[in-house]
């Protein structure tokens, strides 16, 4: 089972590899999105919808063996792919691991450059999202 970190490493590592291409980079985002699975129509429901986002993106979580399962989707194809990074890097992990976790790959893959401002907000407002399911996780397991 890979760290949150060592996944972050493995991300990093891949844009890299893209080097400052702002064009290939928003390409290689929007494909990521659509490697996520397809998420169940009647999920995109109001209550699922992440608040704080320009774009619609529904968000899901399931606990599985004390680790949570994400499922995600997006009315946009770049919204999509940002919120498939997080799920990819925060998915299958425990909910102390997501609650405790530093999301540094996005500055280092220079994600502030790529999205504007209002996509960045939405960005927090997805991680604070996967966060708030975590701690619901983890009192349910604690109580």
């Amino acid at each position: 089972m890979n760290s949150i970190q060592d996944i972050q490493e493995e991300i990093i590592s891949e844009f890299e590899i893209l080097g400052d291409d702002k064009e290939s980079t928003i390409y290689y985002i929007m494909e990521l999105g659509g490697n996520l699975p397809e998420f169940p129509e009647e999920s995109k429901i109001e209550e699922n919808i992440i608040k704080g986002c320009q774009s619609k993106v529904w968000l899901t979580a399931s606990e599985e063996d004390g680790r949570v399962q994400f499922q995600a989707d997006s009315n946009t194809d770049i919204t999509k792919g940002l919120i498939s990074l997080l799920i990819r890097v925060l998915g299958n992990q425990t909910p102390e691991a997501i609650l405790n976790s530093d999301l540094n790959f996005l500055q280092k893959i220079g994600m502030g450059n790529i999205i504007g401002s209002q996509r960045s907000n939405g960005l927090v407002s997805m991680i604070q999202q996967m966060k708030r399911y975590a701690l619901a996780f983890q009192a349910k397991q604690n109580a």
